[in-house]
């Protein structure tokens, strides 16, 4: 997983690695920074990393590199993160280096009932370790993400990778796959009987904190697409004019939209799309990607249908009704990021990994084409504000029933 990390980075300028489009992304130097901090933060930090030898990053990374651990103290802010020219990228690679080789003794000790740790240690270290590496797919994923925006950003329409090849190859066999798209480009739908039902993660295998505890819920009947909105299906809505009609719209999301004068999806170009392998055509059979909530829920309320639920989501999913699921785009949900009935943050700094954004943002589900393989899960809770679109987000619809 360390080493995926650094591959995505092989093709790009040094000039790329500090490109930092807008206040919510991040450089790619920094991404790599950062999940080697957490790795040193949260296990080599101290007496241990001591007992193993290890040489730390000089004390300033520490406060550049955090994120919004507030616990471990203040940090730089991240709107001017893209102005980290120093430490150049040679030294976080050596950095990354250093911190992988004192991860690779810890594992030998752990493996080493003689070895110099304690059992408080023995038995908290493994999980942490665990976590650090999901931690560090989910900044694969926003590496890609954050560069496609500062690329798009750039009039020369720089690519990242070359067409027929990488993500974007994938994405589009994927989406072009016999059963990624029903006849006449509709989406088929599923009934579900609705009633008592459990979501939420069952223990077995890692989940992030948010995705606990499992719980119970009581759903409608309903009913829910097979597939995904696609591309030409969403441009029916822009050409009945989806985007200038107020009562299709969210208060919030209206403004935002004349605020930000949208028009069309993140990424459109009139009849093409930029993607991480430069412009091509749109095709219209594809789902319709880079929307925000708001345009996700504009669209639902046009085609009338709406959103479907998270819980509605998961058991859908689970009861194999849906295609689609996880591999092509997250799927924005009708359910405002909140804590799952009984949920407790772990203590320390660690119980801010999730459990303080449980305000002013929606759940996705599923996962994307850039989600690196084996991360996602029916019970992961992806989560955004409403007016994000940068990253890789689309719908599916629903009816019947009510959200919960």
């Amino acid at each position: 997983m360390r080493q995926a990390s650094e591959q995505l980075i092989a093709g790009l300028e040094p000039e790329d690695l500090s490109l930092q489009g807008m206040a919510d992304a991040s450089p790619p130097k920094w991404h790599l920074a950062h999940t080697t901090w957490f790795f040193e933060a949260f296990l080599l930090a101290g007496d241990l990393g001591e007992r193993l030898g290890h040489r730390p990053a000089p004390s300033g990374w520490f406060f550049l590199f955090n994120s919004y651990y507030e616990a471990l103290g203040a940090r730089h802010p991240r709107p001017q993160r893209g102005l980290l020219t120093r430490p150049a990228i040679a030294s976080v690679l050596a950095w990354r280096q250093r911190v992988d080789q004192s991860l690779a003794r810890l594992l030998t000790w752990l493996a080493d009932p003689q070895a110099p740790l304690t059992d408080v240690e023995r038995q908290r270290l493994p999980s942490l370790l665990e976590l650090g590496l999901h931690h560090e797919q989910q900044h694969q994923e926003l590496l890609l993400i954050d560069l496609l925006d500062g690329f798009s950003r750039n009039p020369l329409e720089p690519a990242y990778e070359e067409p027929g090849s990488g993500f974007e190859a994938r994405y589009q066999e994927l989406a072009s796959a016999p059963e990624a798209s029903p006849a006449g480009m509709g989406a088929g739908w599923r009934e579900h009987p609705g009633g008592l039902h459990e979501i939420g993660h069952d223990g077995r295998g890692f989940h992030f904190d948010n995705e606990a505890p499992r719980h119970r819920v009581w759903l409608e009947p309903f009913t829910i697409a097979t597939h995904l909105v696609t591309n030409g299906q969403f441009a029916a809505f822009i050409a009945a004019g989806g985007y200038d009609r107020p009562e299709l719209w969210q208060s919030e999301g209206w403004a935002l939209r004349q605020q930000r004068g949208w028009q069309a999806p993140r990424y459109w170009r009139s009849h093409e799309e930029f993607t991480l392998a430069g412009r091509h055509v749109r095709h219209d059979a594809a789902p319709v990607r880079h929307l925000s909530w708001f345009e996700a829920e504009a669209y639902a309320r046009w085609a009338g249908a709406r959103l479907p639920s998270e819980a509605e989501w998961e058991l859908a999913a689970a009861a194999g009704l849906l295609e689609q699921v996880d591999a092509l785009l997250w799927q924005w949900t009708a359910t405002p990021y909140r804590p799952y009935p009984g949920f407790v943050p772990p203590p320390g700094a660690l119980g801010e990994y999730n459990g303080k954004f449980m305000s002013s943002q929606f759940v996705l589900r599923g996962g994307c084409y850039l989600t690196p393989p084996g991360h996602s899960r029916l019970s992961y809770r992806n989560f955004y504000a409403p007016g994000s679109r940068w990253m890789a987000a689309g719908l599916r619809l629903a009816r019947g029933g009510m959200p919960r």
